[in-house]
């Protein structure tokens, strides 16, 4: 069993019951799944700037990704519908876990002063959107052998059905928030 659900099952749901009066076990919120993705603005001009998104995300996800294709035709950008223009990946179970005690434990606490993540990054329906600005500070990209810089979302599901539940779920299972004083 994975580290990290292990640790829900018997710390964090203990903890959510007691903070939010739960009578139930099903009540208490959990992870449902999560979704990483990358848009690739430039697979337009750069058909192969897609197989290398695609292989740094398999690295990272340990999952090979999906390809996102354009919506709309937008003249100015010149994209055609059905255009390949992004990748994503969606995490359940195992892989979730896994994924997600990587990114508390080794990923983000190499960002340079990293301070914590956003505590306003929330929906307003129990999920949270986490942005990185590199993929690179995943220990599975090997930084040499990058051909560009490109951005991750990372979007963390969750059963709550407000964002303080969704919070607290991710602050018991060691999500490093930025102080309330930071916002």
């Amino acid at each position: 069993m994975a580290r990290l659900r292990e640790k829900y099952l018997k710390e964090v749901v203990p903890q959510l019951k007691e903070k939010f009066g739960y009578s139930n076990m099903m009540q208490v919120p959990k992870l449902e799944k999560i979704v990483l993705s990358i848009g690739l603005g430039e697979a337009v001009q750069d058909p192969k700037a897609l197989e290398s998104a695609e292989k740094d995300l398999t690295a990272i996800s340990g999952q090979k990704p999906v390809v996102t294709q354009a919506k709309k035709s937008i003249a100015s950008f010149k994209l055609r519908a059905g255009m390949p223009i992004g990748l994503m990946v969606t995490l359940r179970g195992t892989r979730m876990y896994d994924f997600l005690d990587k990114l508390i434990n080794i990923t983000l606490p190499r960002f340079r002063d990293f301070q914590g993540v956003s505590r306003t990054s929330f929906d307003n329906r129990g999920n949270y959107n986490l942005g990185m600005r590199e993929q690179i500070v995943f220990p599975e990209i090997e930084y040499d052998k990058v051909d560009k810089i490109r951005g991750l979302q990372v979007t963390i599901v969750t059963t709550a059905n407000a964002d303080e539940e969704a919070m607290s779920l991710l602050e018991f299972l060691g999500m490093p928030f930025r102080s309330r004083s930071d916002g």
